[in-house]
C-alpha cells in the first residue's frame, strides 16, 4: 500500500478473501428512512455522535452565523464532556499543533463546507488561546478555496489557507495500487515516464510536514459513486494526489478510500469530524444544487468518521423519500471495508445518536 510507515499492511488481501466470501455486501443493517435508530445498552456503543440543532441556524438557504457560533459550542462541550468549549478544544489539540480544518470547497460556499460553519470553530479555537498563525484551512485546490470565501475568512481571523495540491507531495509518503492513473497537472509523477508511473498516489506535504492536528469538515452532500461525500471521502482523497482514477469506479474508491484514510499521516492526525448539516443536499454531487436540498440546520459531531457517514447515507435517503425522489441502493462496501480497517463503526445499531440541549 505505502512505502513509509502504512497504518495495516496486507489488507487489499483480506478484503479480497472477504469478498469471495460474500462478506461484502451488507456492512450496515439499513432502518426504515425516517426512524432515528433506537437507544443502545452502554456496554453495545462503540461510536457516538452528538447532533445539535436550532431552526434559527438559516433562512432560505442563509447561515445566521450568530446562531452557528452558538451549535458550535454545543457541539464541542457534547463531544468531549467537558464544562466549556476551552477546556473542549483543550482535550483535543495542545497549543503547540498546527491544526488543519479540511473542508470540501469546490461546490461552493452554499453546498460545499460553508464558511460561517468553519469561521465558528476557528473563532472557538483562537478563543480558547490557540494561536491563529497556527491554524490552516485547506482542501486540495487554492482556486476552490478562494471561489468559496476561504481566502476572505483567513484573512478576518489571520488564519492560513492551503491547497494540498500547491503545497505539493512528499515522495516519501505514498499509497500504491495496481490501477495506473491519467496523471495531471500538479501530481507529483506528471510528466514522468516509465512503467510504475501513475500507480502511485503521494501525501500532500501540509499532513508529512505541516499540519499536525486534523479538524475533519464536510457538508451532507450526495456522491454519486461513494453514497456521500462524508469524512471519509472528503478527507481521503484531498490528501493526495492522482486520486482521479479511484473516483471514476465504485469498487475502487471502497478499497481505496479507506486504506488511503489509514494512513499514518491522515488517520493518526485526525482528532474530531464535524458534519455540516446545516442544509442536507441529496442530489447533485460536486454542483450546487439547491432545490435538491433541504434546511435541517443541524452540525454533527464525532470521532468516529464512519459512524457520521454511515448516519448521513441514512439522511440522505430520509430526504429523498420526502422529496418524493427515487432511492437507490445503498453503496455499503466502502464504510464495511473502513471498520474493517478499524476507522469506525458500519453497523448502525452500535452509534448511539445523542442530541445536545
Amino acid at each position: 500500500m505505502t512505502s513509509n510507515p502504512a497504518s495495516k499492511s496486507n489488507i487489499r488481501g483480506l478484503l479480497a478473501a472477504i469478498a469471495a466470501l460474500g462478506c461484502l455486501t451488507g456492512g450496515v443493517r439499513p432502518t426504515t428512512a425516517g426512524v432515528v435508530p433506537a437507544p443502545v445498552a452502554a456496554a453495545q456503543v462503540q461510536a457516538r455522535v452528538i447532533i445539535v440543532q436550532d431552526a434559527g441556524a438559516s433562512e432560505t438557504f442563509a447561515v445566521n452565523a450568530a446562531v452557528v457560533r452558538r451549535l458550535v459550542q454545543r457541539g464541542l462541550v457534547g463531544i468531549t464532556r467537558k464544562p466549556d468549549a476551552t477546556s473542549a478544544w483543550r482535550s483535543l489539540v495542545s497549543a503547540k499543533d498546527v491544526v488543519g480544518f479540511k473542508v470540501y470547497s469546490n461546490p461552493g460556499p452554499a453546498s460545499g463546507t460553508r464558511p460561517a460553519v468553519v469561521a465558528a470553530l476557528v473563532e472557538s479555537l483562537i478563543a480558547a488561546g490557540h494561536p491563529a498563525r497556527q491554524i490552516v484551512i485547506w482542501d486540495r485546490y487554492e482556486s476552490d478555496l478562494r471561489a468559496a470565501g476561504y481566502f476572505e475568512l483567513a484573512a478576518r481571523y489571520g488564519v492560513r489557507v492551503k491547497g494540498a495540491n500547491e503545497a505539493g507531495y512528499d515522495e516519501s509518503q505514498f499509497y500504491e495500487s495496481p490501477f495506473i492513473g491519467q496523471l495531471i497537472w500538479g501530481d507529483l509523477e506528471f510528466r514522468r515516464q516509465g512503467g510504475f508511473v501513475g500507480r502511485k498516489s503521494f501525501v500532500t506535504k501540509l499532513l508529512t510536514g505541516d499540519i499536525t492536528k486534523i479538524i475533519n469538515v464536510t457538508p451532507l452532500l450526495n456522491h454519486n459513486r461513494a453514497g456521500v461525500t462524508g469524512a471519509l471521502v472528503n478527507l481521503a482523497l484531498g490528501s493526495v494526489d492522482n486520486s482521479h482514477r479511484f473516483e471514476v469506479d465504485a469498487e475502487r474508491l471502497a478499497t481505496a478510500v479507506p486504506e488511503i484514510f489509514a494512513m499514518v499521516p491522515v488517520a493518526d492526525r485526525v482528532v474530531l469530524n464535524v458534519v455540516d448539516a446545516i442544509f442536507c443536499q441529496y442530489f447533485g454531487e460536486h454542483r450546487s444544487l439547491l432545490h435538491y436540498s433541504t434546511a435541517l440546520n443541524q452540525l454533527r459531531f464525532s470521532t468516529d468518521p464512519v459512524a457520521l457517514d454511515i448516519l448521513s447515507l441514512e439522511e440522505l435517503d430520509r430526504q429523498r423519500l420526502r422529496a418524493g425522489s427515487p432511492v437507490g441502493k445503498k453503496r455499503l462496501e466502502l464504510y464495511y471495508n473502513a471498520s474493517l480497517l478499524d476507522l469506525g463503526v458500519s453497523e448502525l445499531q452500535n452509534i448511539r445518536v445523542e442530541n445536545a440541549p
